[in-house]
């Protein structure tokens, strides 16, 4: 199975998740993840989903996907119920973001966040210049029409993550073209240069 251009992030998440986990995708749109890590990983796959279009796309897939809100659902799922919990260019369309976090932490032994960086130096250079929020590849919106109600940047992430005491076990940068940051550098210099980030995150509750 191929890995769309639009979700290079997928090929990264993918390398994350060990083989025949349990896992469960939040807001997993049509189920393209899920049906890419079945058949690469093996995993015991849930996938829970706001839109009834797509939740019927990824039954019909063979999938198995719920309709659910992030932001209320996740309570209903018991402590430590998943080996791996995905939220994949998500958290910023969430009404409580903190809290949908905690949610995650809560419920996956592992949680990996995928966001696209505001904070990226196009996106800054865009504001300055045009003094219009940025239309790019990874935020392909107007302001007045994008699903996205909190902005942040790759350091405001950790410094979420470090609110909810959760470790960073593993992070990746991407840059525009979707290619993985090699360099060794500090957060402020991938935070400068990234276009998405993707974070695997710990909880202390739920580490065995």
């Amino acid at each position: 199975m191929t890995v769309p251009d639009s979700r290079v992030d997928y090929a990264i998440i993918e390398r994350f998740v060990p083989e025949g986990a349990r896992v469960l995708d939040v807001g997993c749109g049509d189920g393209t993840l899920l049906a890419l890590l079945e058949a690469k990983k093996n995993i015991d796959g849930r996938g829970l989903e706001l839109s009834q279009d797509g939740v019927n796309e990824a039954v019909a897939r063979g999938l198995s996907v719920v309709q659910g809100d992030a932001d209320t659902d996740l309570a209903t799922y018991p402590d430590g119920s998943f080996d791996v919990v995905i939220l994949s260019q998500t958290l910023q369309a969430t009404q409580a973001p903190k809290k949908v976090l905690q949610e995650l932490l809560r419920i996956g032994k592992r949680v990996i966040v995928t966001i696209p960086n505001f904070g990226n130096w196009r996106a800054r250079l865009h504001l300055l210049i045009q003094g219009r929020m940025p239309v790019t590849k990874s935020l392909p919106y107007s302001w007045y029409d994008t699903p996205n109600i909190h902005f942040c940047t790759l350091r405001d992430f950790l410094n979420l993550a470090e609110e909810v005491n959760a470790t960073v076990e593993d992070s990746a940068a991407l840059n525009a073209q979707g290619q993985r940051l090699a360099l060794s550098a500090p957060w402020a210099i991938w935070n400068l240069i990234g276009a998405q980030g993707i974070f695997v995150l710990t909880s202390d509750q739920n580490v065995t």
